[in-house]
């Protein structure tokens, strides 16, 4: 395992929720971040939006999406506590020990990792969603080494003392700039961006000026629009590449690579 004193030798890996509660899925995941952690630091990042939605709607806690982002009510933010941190933290965590990987278990709000000021989407009062404003790096830092990989739930801690839901792309984007990361892989269950149709090709790469003028178009929307904006912001950050893919493309190298341009 690669130290600090190696630099640009750090990949963030962020799983999306829509797989993570699926035994192959896991077990590619396991292998793959196996293979990479024997030539550089790993830190995971995952998110868990389709648990979160599922109990939610078998608790009866409405809630709504503002530009991608959950909107976080005070009854909402205790089910993604439950889901973030709970469940789908320990299962990751639990995988990757049992596949040979040294994994740590962690959510931004262990050692003060991650702090964030509320978001406002076009001055929109979203709820508890919150905004990276820093990030203790020098506590990532610390765990790689000592050969961990870190596996981060998103949950963080305010400036205000108070836990936030952030979206897991930005803080796998916030996370990647901090460490000067050589690579920000986003896997999803798509094996990149797709223009106009999700029926059509990925596309091989995107600029970060193109992603605005696509998301303004229309042309990439949805869920889609924190993640090819998180790539954005890491590549203009310092990150050498962010890629999204699938996990195929985790393994094989194949996706949409967004770059400064």
């Amino acid at each position: 395992m690669n130290t600090c004193d190696t630099i640009g030798q750090v990949i963030v890996v962020k799983v999306g929720g829509n797989e993570i509660d699926d035994d192959s899925f896991l077990a590619e995941l396991v292998a793959a971040v196996k293979a990479i952690s024997e030539q550089s630091n790993v830190v995971v990042v995952h998110g868990g939006g389709k648990e979160i939605a599922d109990l939610h709607g078998r608790l009866g806690v409405p809630f709504d999406f503002v530009e991608g982002l959950r909107v976080t009510s005070f009854d909402s933010l205790r089910l993604v506590k439950m889901v973030l941190s709970g469940a789908v933290n320990t299962r990751v965590t639990r995988w990757l020990v049992n596949g040979g990987v040294n994994a740590l278990g962690l959510s931004g709000v262990d050692l003060g990792l991650i702090r964030v000021q509320p978001l406002r989407p076009r001055g929109v009062d979203i709820g508890y969603v919150g905004k990276v404003v820093e990030v203790r790096v020098e506590k990532l830092w610390a765990l790689l080494d000592a050969g961990i990989v870190p596996v981060v739930s998103p949950l963080s801690l305010g400036v205000d003392g108070q836990s936030y839901n952030v979206n897991a792309d930005q803080v796998a984007a916030a996370l990647a700039a901090s460490l000067e990361a050589e690579q920000l892989v986003f896997v999803s269950n798509v094996p990149g961006v797709m223009l106009d149709s999700w029926d059509s090709m990925p596309v091989s790469e995107l600029t970060a000026q193109q992603v605005e003028g696509h998301v303004a178009e229309g042309r990439i929307n949805g869920g889609m629009v924190p993640k090819v904006r998180s790539a954005s912001e890491a590549v203009m950050n310092g990150v050498h590449q962010a890629v999204i893919t699938d996990i195929a493309g985790l393994r094989s190298g194949r996706g949409t690579a967004v770059v400064v341009g």
